[in-house]
């Protein structure tokens, strides 16, 4: 089995999810940051493709948009796994993660993920700091990465993997 997962980590939080995330699917897995490499990866040579993201002022990365928008038609013959990092909880993460990921993708997806999330308020500029508090009124660092949830994801994804094997 040949696992990609394609994520963006703003600070640091999703490449921390991605890291439990890989630490625990079994094959051979490659992970790609979007963030911070440019590596042009042949989506077809995978038998999983996870993506997954954070919401930063209401919105999932760019780079990440723009990945599903140019890759979708692969994607949409791929075995799907979706998963977001958020500070949300409930309702909200459910919106939040369903204004994040195009309607075919969440359709297509076999498992779908809300790994909790973190404000690395030490991490962020001026802006994003004023954001997050104005929001949130957080102003020191918060973390509440769920690797409950985690788990819980490589568990259905495991299950999806068996039928495959």
């Amino acid at each position: 089995m040949k696992t990609l997962v394609v994520f963006c980590s703003n600070h640091g939080t999703t490449e921390k999810a991605v890291k439990h995330l890989v630490n625990q699917l079994p094959g051979e897995i490659k992970s790609i940051d979007l963030k911070r490499e440019k590596i042009k990866v042949d989506i077809n040579g995978f038998d999983f493709v996870l993506v997954g993201g954070s919401i930063h002022a209401g919105q999932i990365q760019g780079k990440l948009r723009s990945f599903m928008k140019n890759n979708i038609d692969i994607l949409l013959h791929k075995k799907l796994g979706l998963f977001l990092c958020c500070m949300r909880e409930g309702e909200t993460a459910q919106k939040q993660f369903e204004q994040a990921f195009p309607k075919e993708l969440r359709k297509k997806a076999i498992v779908h993920g809300l790994f909790g999330g973190e404000f690395l308020v030490t991490k962020m500029n001026f802006f994003e700091k004023a954001i997050v508090k104005k929001v949130s009124g957080v102003v020191t660092d918060t973390l509440a990465l769920n690797t409950k949830a985690i788990k819980e994801f490589v568990n259905q994804l495991e299950n999806h993997m068996d039928v495959v094997q």
